[in-house]
């Protein structure tokens, strides 16, 4: 199905921000029970261009763990998981040479004399440091509004274990351009679960128990 189709009206689409759910958030999948608190009903215009036209008109909800001001009632959606969506940013990076600055010359191989380059750490004592300066290349990356597409999850994880990542070769050139994506947020529909419809039935069968226990003893 597309994933920006209509859906059934029992469905609510919530938007998590994969920042917040990587930091407390619990992994869950499609057919698991969610109890999420909402931010919003009403995307903002930011929003809406940061993402698209056509992709903000299908979400619901936002989602929060880190509300600055709580709504009051608090306002919840609760449900079986019916889809998963990863939404995938496309980003336009560029690099740059990281000049030494503090009055040097733009093309300066070195901080200007008297000066060094930033350092980040703390003195050990008997000349032994523990820190680490800027690399030498900037980075700077910037969404592309509205390049956004959705693609099929079956999970969303949780927590982000500490993963270890290959060293880098600081000196060696990258591209000065380059476009890349990488997941900013889920879409998760949630149906809502018709749970008062077993009570019931529940009720019925143990009336009907009763009857028989009755006609027992009689």
């Amino acid at each position: 199905m597309d994933p920006l189709t209509a859906r059934a009206p029992d469905v609510t689409r919530v938007w998590l921000e994969t920042w917040e759910w990587e930091c407390c958030g619990e992994p869950f999948g499609i057919g698991d029970e969610v109890d999420l608190l909402l931010l919003t009903r009403a995307p903002s215009t930011a929003f809406v261009e940061s993402v698209g036209l056509e992709l903000a008109a299908t979400i619901d909800a936002i989602e929060s763990r880190h509300q600055e001001t709580q709504t009051i009632p608090e306002d919840r959606v609760r449900g079986r998981v019916r889809g998963i969506h990863a939404v995938v940013q496309e980003h336009l990076e560029t690099r740059h040479l990281r000049r030494p600055g503090y009055g040097a010359p733009a093309d300066a191989e070195m901080p200007a004399e008297g000066e060094e380059w930033p350092f980040s750490g703390r003195d050990l004592g008997n000349g032994f440091m523990v820190g680490s300066r800027p690399t030498k290349w900037m980075i700077e990356s910037v969404p592309v509004l509205g390049a956004v597409t959705l693609a099929p999850r079956d999970r969303v994880p949780g927590r982000t274990a500490e993963q270890a990542t290959e060293p880098s070769d600081e000196n060696a050139e990258p591209p000065a351009e380059r476009r890349t994506t990488s997941v900013v947020a889920w879409v998760v529909d949630v149906a809502s679960e018709p749970r008062d419809e077993q009570e019931p039935h529940d009720d019925l069968e143990e009336h009907s128990n009763g009857e028989e226990e009755g006609e027992r003893r009689a």
